[in-house]
């Protein structure tokens, strides 16, 4: 008699455990606003970087050149 063959399983991300985790502590709506609002912010952060980098073309292209 042979022993059932042992599967080999995964080992579960840290943001697997939290996303998990998450699932069980809050309702779906609350999920779908963390996630929109953290998308919220990685686009505001995007656009202030943008910014600055337009700042900085600018001033460069009005600066008096020698």
């Amino acid at each position: 008699m042979q022993a059932a063959p042992v599967r080999a399983t995964a080992i579960p991300s840290f943001t697997d455990a939290l996303r998990a985790v998450e699932s069980l502590l809050m309702s779906g709506g609350q999920r779908t606003a963390r996630r929109n609002a953290w998308t919220s912010v990685l686009e505001d952060r995007r656009r202030a970087k943008d910014r600055v980098e337009a700042q900085r073309v600018l001033e460069q292209a009005l600066a008096p050149r020698p």
